[in-house]
């Protein structure tokens, strides 16, 4: 739980006793169902309770918000590291229509994608492509549901680079002992999304004790991995069921991909044109016979 979502919680229980009846109401189905009350619009959470619309607005208000969405958002960020699998599961189910989830799941990525495009500190993407490009040794760390962007990243990194290390984490030794030698001259790129794995906080910690330079691809400000970045990258992150969507942050790294493969175009030129020579000769990819497009 971030500290400014615990602060809200604490604050909603001390001022208890000062509360309107309504305002009661609302406090504690927040305090005790804060996982349902954050994708409740606010005439939803005020027929749950009891009461009106008006008054869980103004009740937002009097805890500092400008509205009613501000607060909704600060009760999401709450959950997202919070929930259990299970817990997903049941708040989802209200979220997604089940008879059309194509078209619930693929809206809610798009506007993921959306709301990165507009959040992202294009200054610290430029200045973290800059650290990639100078950096002796790239570390990649990313684990769990993250594992997967780390080794696409790391996949494609391998093409451009030779000095590319995508930490295997299998144990917590392990990690350590390929991520030890690291130094100032060196940049970590650790990824990172709720529910944020702990192993990945421990190593940016570490890494950023050692003079690394730090790159983290997580959700928001208030991710622990934002304490130890040089960098932040941020991309929204969402849960579609016991499923961590992770759209957003792959269309991040593939900007990543793009921007340092451009400032390193005449390497890559010579080596797609070596590559190539190679997936022939060894039948990589599979070609088919142009002439049988046209056979019936």
């Amino acid at each position: 739980m971030s500290n400014k979502s615990h602060d809200l919680i604490k604050k909603m229980q001390d001022n208890l006793g000062e509360f309107s009846k309504g305002q009661k109401l609302i406090a504690n189905y927040i305090i005790n169902h804060y996982d349902k009350a954050a994708f409740m619009t606010a005439a939803r959470l005020g027929e749950v309770v009891g009461v009106s619309e008006s008054t869980v607005v103004r009740f937002a208000i009097e805890l500092g918000f400008d509205g009613y969405p501000k607060l909704q958002k600060m009760l999401q960020e709450l959950i997202k590291s919070k929930l259990t699998s299970v817990q997903r599961i049941e708040v989802s189910s209200n979220r997604i229509s089940e008879e059309n989830i194509l078209k619930s799941v693929l809206q809610a990525d798009m506007d993921k994608i959306k709301i990165t495009l507009e959040e992202i500190d294009h200054d610290s993407f430029h200045k973290a492509v800059e650290s990639i490009l100078s950096a002796k040794n790239i570390y990649i760390l990313g684990m769990r549901s993250a594992a997967p962007l780390a080794g696409f990243l790391g996949f494609y990194f391998n093409l451009i680079f030779d000095n590319v290390r995508l930490v295997q984490t299998a144990g917590v030794s392990e990690m350590f002992e390929q991520i030890f030698k690291i130094s100032h001259e060196d940049v970590m790129i650790g990824i990172s999304f709720p529910r944020y794995s702990k192993r990945t906080i421990m190593a940016m910690q570490f890494v950023k004790s050692k003079g690394a330079k730090v790159i983290a691809l997580t959700d928001s400000n208030e991710s622990p991995l934002a304490e130890f970045a040089d960098h932040l990258l941020i991309a929204r992150s969402d849960m579609a069921s016991f499923v961590d969507s992770l759209v957003a942050p792959l269309s991040v790294i593939n900007a990543l991909i793009v921007a340092v493969g451009m400032k390193r175009k005449e390497n890559i030129y010579k080596t797609f044109e070596s590559l190539e020579e190679i997936w022939d000769e060894y039948q990589v990819y599979d070609k088919h016979d142009e002439g049988s497009m046209t056979r019936k």
